[in-house]
C-alpha cells in the first residue's frame, strides 16, 4: 500500500511529500483518512527520503518497520479528495535505526505530528 504520491522536496535530513487521499484507500473510513493512515504516510515519507540518497541509487529499497511512536498528536483527519503535505526530518540515526519527526499539513495547517523510531532491515544475501 502506497501512501505517498510524489516527493515535493528533499533538503538535508528533511523530506516533503504529497499525497492525494483517494476514495478507494484502504486506510479511509467514513470518508476520512484514519489515524493509521497518517502514521503510515509519515513513515513512508521518511522512507522516501532515505531511499533517495546517492549511496542508495540503483539499489533495491530496504524493508523497514516502525519500532515506536512518541508524542502522537492528531488535530484533524483529512477527507477523501484532499491533498496532504508531509514532512519527515531525521533527528538522529544509529546503525539501522532512525528517529524521525513527522508532520502532516492540510492547507498549510499542521494537523498531525509524532516522533517515529524506524528500523531498516539489512539486506540478506542467500
Amino acid at each position: 500500500m502506497v501512501m505517498v504520491d510524489r516527493i515535493v522536496s528533499i533538503s538535508g535530513k528533511t523530506t516533503e511529500t504529497a499525497f492525494l487521499i483517494g476514495e478507494d484507500n484502504v486506510l479511509c473510513e467514513n470518508g476520512r483518512f484514519t489515524e493509521s493512515g497518517l502514521i503510515e504516510n509519515m513513515a513512508q515519507t521518511a522512507a522516501a527520503g532515505a531511499g533517495t540518497s546517492p549511496a542508495d541509487a540503483g539499489k533495491e529499497a530496504r524493508r523497514g518497520f516502525i519500532g515506536g511512536i512518541r508524542n502522537l498528536k492528531i488535530d484533524d483527519l483529512p477527507a477523501v479528495g484532499q491533498e496532504i503535505i508531509t514532512r519527515a526530518t531525521v533527528i538522529h540515526e544509529v546503525f539501522e535505526a532512525a528517529v524521525v519527526m513527522g508532520e502532516v499539513f492540510l492547507d498549510h495547517r499542521l494537523i498531525a505530528s509524532c516522533e517515529l523510531k524506524i528500523f531498516a532491515l539489512k539486506e540478506q544475501h542467500q
